[in-house]
C-alpha cells in the first residue's frame, strides 16, 4: 500500500509524510476513525515509507505483508488457554490483501463462531517477546494492532507496561473506531490522529470508476454511504449479489400486505423471522440495512425522483412500482424507526426471534397506512 493507492486522505497523508519526513514521529500512534475511512491503509502505507527507506525491498515486502519486522495484532476468538493473533495469521494477511478498507463484521464472518473476539493479554505478552528481540533486517520495527479497543482490560494493562517502556527503533500503530474502551492512562501515551471521513469528491470518483451509475445515481449512493468508502462497496456490491436479501425483503413485503386478509400469513412471518433469527449476527445487520436502504430508494421511487434510485428489486414477478406506491411519506418515518430499533436491540444481544417476528409483524400495519 503506497500513499497514492488510499481514496482521499490527503490532509491526513500531508500530515503523517511531514511529521516523518521531520523526524517528529511518536513511538506510539493512534489513528481513530472508522475501518472504511482508511485507517488500515493509512497505517500499511506509514510502515511502506519507514521500513521501505531502510532496504530495497522493504516496501515490496510491506505489500505483500512479508516483511519480518513489520508485526499484527487483531481480535481473535479464544481457543484452549490462548488467544494468539499468530493463529489465523494467514487469514487475516488474505483479508487484508484481498480489500484493506474491510470492517470487523467482515472478519469476523469468515469464522463459524459465536463467540466474542479480542485482544488477550497472551497476545500481548507475545507481542512484548517479539519486540524484545533484534530486528530482522536491522532497522526499525513496527506494530500495527488492528481493532486495538478490542483489547480486554487485562490486556490493555499489560499493553501499558509496553508503551511506557518501548524497545529502541520501534512504532506501534493502533487503529480504533472509538476512543471510549481506552485507558486513559493509554491516551495519553499516543499521538492521536483523528481520521475523518473520506469526501464526497474522492468517493464520487471511486464510484465511477467502478461502476455504470449514472451522475445522479452516484451523487445518492456517496450521500448514503456518510463518507465510508467499506459502506461504498457494499451499496456496489448489493446491485450484483442482492439476490438472497432481495427475495427475503419481497417475502416479508408481500407477507405483511397478505397478513390483513390471510391471517394465517402471521405463521409465515415467524417463519421467515425463525429463519434469518438463525443467521449470524453480522449477517442480521447487514439484511436490516438493505432493507432500510430498500425502503429509501422506494420512496426517491415513489416521489417522482427514479433517476435516484441507483438499486431496484427486479427479482422474480416483484413489481417495483407498484411496490414503490405504498412508502410514503406518512409511514417512511415508523419503518425506519423500527429497523433501526432492532438493530440497536440485535447489536445489545437481544433474543434474536421475538426481535425479527415483532419488526415482521409491525410492517404489515405501517405498510397499510393511508398517505
Amino acid at each position: 500500500m503506497k500513499w497514492e493507492d488510499i481514496v482521499g486522505q490527503q490532509k491526513t497523508i500531508e500530515q503523517l509524510t511531514s511529521a516523518i519526513k521531520n523526524g517528529r514521529v511518536g513511538h506510539a500512534q493512534l489513528l481513530v476513525g472508522k475501518l472504511g475511512y482508511g485507517t488500515l491503509a493509512l497505517a500499511l502505507a506509514f510502515a511502506s515509507e519507514i521500513l521501505g527507506s531502510q532496504s530495497q525491498s522493504g516496501a515490496a515486502k510491506v505489500s505483500s505483508l512479508n516483511h519480518l519486522d513489520l508485526h499484527f495484532s487483531f481480535p481473535v476468538f479464544p481457543e484452549k488457554d490462548k488467544s494468539l493473533s499468530s493463529r489465523l495469521f494467514k487469514e487475516f494477511r488474505d483479508f487484508v490483501l484481498l480489500n484493506p478498507y474491510q470492517n470487523y463484521s467482515d472478519w469476523v464472518e469468515q469464522f463459524d463462531r459465536s463467540s466474542q473476539f479480542y485482544i488477550s493479554v497472551s497476545e500481548i505478552e507475545s507481542q512484548i517477546e517479539k519486540f524484545n528481540l533484534k530486528s530482522f533486517e536491522g532497522g526499525s520495527k513496527i506494530l500495527i494492532m488492528w481493532g486495538a479497543e478490542r483489547m480486554n482490560t487485562e490486556a490493555a494493562n499489560k499493553f501499558l507496561k509496553f508503551l511506557e517502556e518501548p524497545p529502541n527503533d520501534t512504532y506501534i500503530l493502533l487503529l480504533a473506531e472509538s476512543l471510549e474502551d481506552f485507558l486513559p492512562t493509554i491516551l495519553s501515551r499516543t499521538q492521536v490522529f483523528e481520521i475523518p471521513a473520506i469526501d464526497s469528491e474522492a468517493l464520487e470518483q471511486y464510484v465511477e470508476k467502478n461502476s455504470t451509475l449514472s451522475k445522479a445515481q452516484r451523487d445518492v449512493l456517496v450521500l448514503r454511504a456518510q463518507g465510508d468508502l467499506r459502506e461504498v462497496q457494499n451499496l456496489l456490491e448489493a446491485q450484483h449479489s442482492g439476490s438472497e436479501f432481495e427475495m427475503l425483503f419481497i417475502q416479508w413485503v408481500r407477507e405483511a400486505f397478505q397478513v390483513r386478509k390471510s391471517p394465517q400469513k402471521l405463521r409465515d412471518i415467524i417463519l421467515w423471522a425463525r429463519l434469518i433469527a438463525g443467521w449470524k449476527i453480522e449477517k442480521q445487520l447487514r439484511f436490516l440495512q438493505f432493507c432500510a436502504d430498500t425502503f429509501r430508494l422506494a420512496l426517491l421511487e415513489n416521489y417522482a425522483s427514479p433517476e435516484l434510485v441507483y438499486q431496484k428489486i427486479s427479482e422474480g414477478t416483484f413489481n417495483w412500482e407498484k411496490f414503490a406506491h405504498f412508502i410514503h411519506g406518512a409511514n417512511i418515518e415508523d419503518i425506519l424507526i423500527q429497523l433501526s430499533e432492532a438493530d440497536y436491540h440485535l447489536r445489545r444481544n437481544g433474543n434474536q426471534n421475538v426481535i425479527w417476528t415483532d419488526l415482521g409483524i409491525k410492517l404489515s400495519r405501517y405498510i397499510h397506512r393511508k398517505r
